[in-house]
């Protein structure tokens, strides 16, 4: 038998080391997570006097999954199922205690317009609850019972969530209580449209059904870092798009309605538009990100600090922003009252602008005096594809307008393919501003070909930026 050389068992056991198959990935302790925090998850019960055929929480038998209904039968106490001669209308929902005094908070939808409200504890006691107060904008309600000594979540920090992190949800989908499902975190700061634009939701992959509306996500150390508040489904069950409040908002508003029953929102009063490729090269910047003031509310907050239409605000108190829905939220939960600071971008310069930060609701509504016009005169802008008229004194009353051309035809591909309306009212080419047909073919006649310019569209009862590439000439 041949000896081996220490050096030559060193090579071996070298070489064994990296073929062998690694160890499996631990799995994230799930079951210390639910012990220690189901006891924390209750489930809420909304009755209404008077059925609303256009409630969401609620499902008819042909909704409920056929795995209950070919097991179980008809279940009462189940969204769907036939209740009797009562009047009453029940949805049903989940809740989460933050305070061992009684405070608990679910989502808004769960409760709006229940003339009763009822908790179910873990102990299976169940206590009528007094709502607070609750806020639609960001689907949030605090309610308060009558009970000492309860289980209590621990709150996180959910700006702390990143992209690729465990979360857990705990709650009563279909009624099933103590229902828990595991994922992890897909996006922070979401936005779902103009309705909710104050909420950065977290979008998850967590399986969430109906009935979970108004439960905690959790991280894994066992902080609440969500509310779960919806889902996008065609058929009403989870596909792996659902979305949280996050926790960091929620405590602003839980903050408000404990001390005055509703909340106070920040606003600067500014319309504004997202920053794509062609309109970034229009206006000179670098990159396409920030948010384009597109109007400007007459008395607002903004117009008091001097920020003008096609300002580009590029970030809120030193927070960078990359799309224009990051500004909403930001804004809103800044208390009214508050100097700000907007970073914006103009005429090719960047410029930090101080801004007192009003409160939603309280801005002037001043109009806008009309202006009298020439009217009938018209034009054509050929690099740009469009044939114009002036607009008449009635049609710049009815449109709130002291400036602008009516756009009568679209006659080129440049336009067509940028979007622009016959109806529509261009306010502005580039910088330059038009009142009449001769300062709007001067202006467009000044656009290069091939060269993004930005058009100021009154379309409507609101202004929008229009980026369009002029056509050469034949």
């Amino acid at each position: 038998m041949t000896s081996k050389s220490p050096f030559t068992i060193v090579l071996m056991a070298v070489a064994l080391a990296l073929v062998a198959p690694a160890a499996p990935a631990q799995l994230p302790d799930f079951v210390a997570i639910v012990e220690r925090n189901a006891p924390t998850v209750v489930n809420i019960t909304a009755r209404k006097t008077r059925a609303d055929a256009n409630d969401p929480s609620q499902m008819s038998p042909e909704e409920i999954p056929e795995l209950f209904r070919r097991f179980f039968g008809p279940m009462p106490g189940m969204p769907g199922m036939p209740r009797g001669p009562q009047p009453e209308r029940i949805s049903g929902g989940s809740g989460f205690v933050i305070s061992s005094d009684g405070y608990i908070l679910t989502n808004h939808h769960v409760i709006d317009g229940a003339d009763e409200v009822t908790v179910r504890l873990r102990d299976r006691r169940e206590l009528v609850a007094t709502v607070v107060g609750s806020d639609r904008d960001t689907d949030i309600a605090l309610l308060k019972v009558d009970a000492t000594g309860l289980p209590a979540a621990t709150l996180g920090e959910s700006d702390k969530l990143k992209p690729g992190q465990w979360v857990v949800a705990i709650g009563s989908p279909f009624g099933l209580e103590e229902t828990v499902t595991a994922g992890i975190v897909s996006s922070v700061g979401r936005t779902l449209g103009n309705d909710q634009r104050y909420v950065p939701f977290i979008q998850t992959d967590v399986a969430i059904n109906r009935g979970n509306s108004g439960g905690p996500l959790f991280n894994l150390a066992g902080e609440v870092v969500g509310i779960n508040s919806q889902i996008f489904s065609t058929s009403g069950g989870s596909i792996g798009l659902s979305f949280s409040i996050p926790i960091d908002t929620a405590k602003s508003v839980v903050e408000q309605l404990r001390t005055k029953g509703r909340v106070s929102r920040g606003v600067i009063g500014v319309q504004i538009q997202n920053i794509d490729r062609d309109r970034a090269e229009a206006l000179g910047l670098p990159r396409p990100a920030g948010a384009l003031v597109a109007e400007i509310q007459p008395g607002s907050a903004a117009e008091k600090a001097g920020i003008r239409v096609g300002d580009v605000i590029t970030s809120f108190n030193g927070r960078e922003i990359g799309d224009s829905s990051e500004l909403p939220p930001m804004v809103g939960a800044t208390a009214p009252g508050t100097r700000a600071t907007l970073g914006v971008f103009r005429d090719g310069r960047s410029l930090n602008v101080p801004v007192i930060v009003a409160e939603l609701g309280g801005g002037s509504t001043a109009g806008t005096s009309p202006a009298g016009s020439r009217g009938g005169a018209s034009g054509t802008g050929a690099a740009l594809g469009l044939s114009v008229r002036a607009l008449t004194a009635e049609q710049r009353q009815q449109l709130g307008v002291d400036a602008g051309v009516l756009v009568e035809r679209v006659t080129g591909q440049a336009a067509g393919r940028a979007g622009i309306q016959p109806g529509d009212v261009i306010l502005r080419v580039g910088n330059q501003s038009v009142r009449t047909v001769a300062e709007f073919e001067r202006a467009a006649g000044a656009a290069r070909a091939g060269q993004a310019i930005m058009l100021l569209v009154r379309r409507g009862d609101a202004n929008v930026f229009v980026a369009i590439r002029p056509e050469a000439s034949r």
